[in-house]
């Protein structure tokens, strides 16, 4: 197992404990989002108007959208019908949110229906060959590490594109394919209803996405934590058994890879966190990147994210609160995740500090490709160099936040991540 830490530490755009916070100001949401809000409040009296979130009339739905019936693995239908109640009692949807939610859960519905429909034109799973796998808490640059590397010609990362729309199966040569302009336009609307998101992460149709996205489709996916808040189902989703969800993401894989030369997938997502034994026992061969950043910095950014993104969907967003429910899910996924590590073959694994890949990106892939015995050619090198001249960090403006507006402080840090700190400290 390597351990390494490259460069000078970069500059903190959070605030310490104690300071002035940077951005404390009200929910930003744009007047034609609130009218909407304001008439469907109106409308409804009681509760927002908008589509009722029933799981049987959303699966009926689907199946008449789609033409088709089969939805495979009946283990999905749980997670829909605890995500439903979830939204539905905590989730304080806005009208607009109402309508998203709907729209958004009836077309997961229908990309499962139509995945189960395309089961015959998947690759055999052993064509999913020691996936690179980047993990660790949220905002520790596990993005950007996992867009570096998926500029190297030798690895595959599942598109945004592809993800979304995934039948018929994507084609090595990609053309003008139509899905790609569409995904794109959904995106930008994303920036219309909680604008900001885009500084705080990157989004585009042929940018690399990660596995929430291809476990939302089985509904045991932090994807819905991410846009809701809905407590009572990422409790629920963290007891479950995650192995039928990572059959899913196999076989969500396994389509994406037919009629493609062989690449090894660069795969990440902080919700691996959670289910690393899972996720070992689905991709037995699989190397795993470990990013660490400081709790503190990492949470007050990451509670300004998603306190961002639900501003498009709820009218009520309580950034102390998300704040300190982030600080608590995070600290019982570390808990799990220490002990299912040290359960593992230490090889397996490799650390990475936030710093380090802020000071030199490049050479932490270097490290990472030395660890792991793989091959960093000069095409993959220049294609990374590229990669970061064309995307700059600051590319659509400066994300500023401070913990103290999330309620988030070294003390609570020192409480909730005590024996993470003292594992890990050397790379945060």
């Amino acid at each position: 197992m390597r351990r390494f830490t490259t460069g000078s530490r970069r500059q903190r755009i959070v605030a310490g404990p104690g300071t002035k916070p940077l951005h404390s100001s009200p929910l930003r949401q744009p007047l034609y989002v609130r009218s909407f809000n304001r008439v469907g409040a109106a409308l409804g009296r009681s509760r927002p108007a908008g589509p009722r979130l029933d799981p049987d009339r959303l699966q009926g739905l689907a199946r008449r959208y789609t033409g088709l019936d089969d939805f495979g693995d009946p283990g999905f239908a749980r997670g829909l019908e605890v995500l439903l109640e979830a939204l539905e009692e905590e989730g304080r949807l806005s009208s607009l949110g109402r309508c998203i939610a709907f729209f958004n859960l009836l077309n997961l519905l229908a990309v499962r229906l139509r995945m189960v429909d395309a089961s015959g034109q998947r690759a055999e799973p052993g064509a999913i060959r020691r996936p690179l796998v980047i993990t660790g808490l949220p905002r520790t640059g596990t993005t950007i590490l996992h867009e570096l590397i998926a500029c190297d010609p030798a690895f595959r990362a599942p598109l945004t594109w592809e993800v979304m729309r995934p039948v018929p199966r994507p084609q090595p040569v990609q053309g003008a394919d139509t899905r790609i302009p569409l995904v794109a336009r959904l995106l930008g609307l994303l920036e219309l209803i909680a604008p900001g998101f885009r500084t705080i992460h990157a989004i585009g149709a042929r940018l690399p996405q990660e596995c929430v996205y291809l476990l939302s489709s089985h509904f045991h996916s932090e994807q819905f934590a991410y846009m809701f808040n809905v407590p009572t189902y990422r409790r629920w989703l963290l007891a479950q058994d995650m192995s039928g969800a990572y059959a899913w993401h196999r076989n969500f894989l396994c389509h994406l890879q037919a009629g493609w030369p062989p690449a090894r997938w660069v795969l990440k997502t902080p919700a691996h966190l959670a289910s690393l034994d899972a996720l070992l026992a689905c991709y037995p061969d699989a190397d795993v990147v470990w990013m660490h950043r400081r709790p503190l910095d990492a949470l007050a950014s990451f509670a300004s994210l998603t306190s961002t993104l639900r501003s498009g969907f709820s009218d009520h967003v309580d950034r102390v609160a998300a704040g300190r429910h982030e600080e608590e899910h995070f600290a019982a996924v570390l808990e799990r995740a220490m002990a299912q590590r040290a359960a593992l073959p230490a090889e397996r694994f490799v650390d990475v500090s936030f710093d380090a890949v802020c000071a030199d990106p490049i050479a932490v892939v270097g490290a990472i490709y030395a660890h792991f015995d793989i091959a960093f050619t000069d095409d993959a090198r220049m294609g990374m160099e590229q990669y970061l001249r064309q995307r700059p960090r600051d590319l659509y403006g400066v994300h500023r936040y401070s913990a103290g507006e999330f309620g988030l402080d070294a003390a609570g840090e020192r409480a909730h991540y005590g024996d993470y700190l003292e594992r890990y400290g050397r790379w945060c």
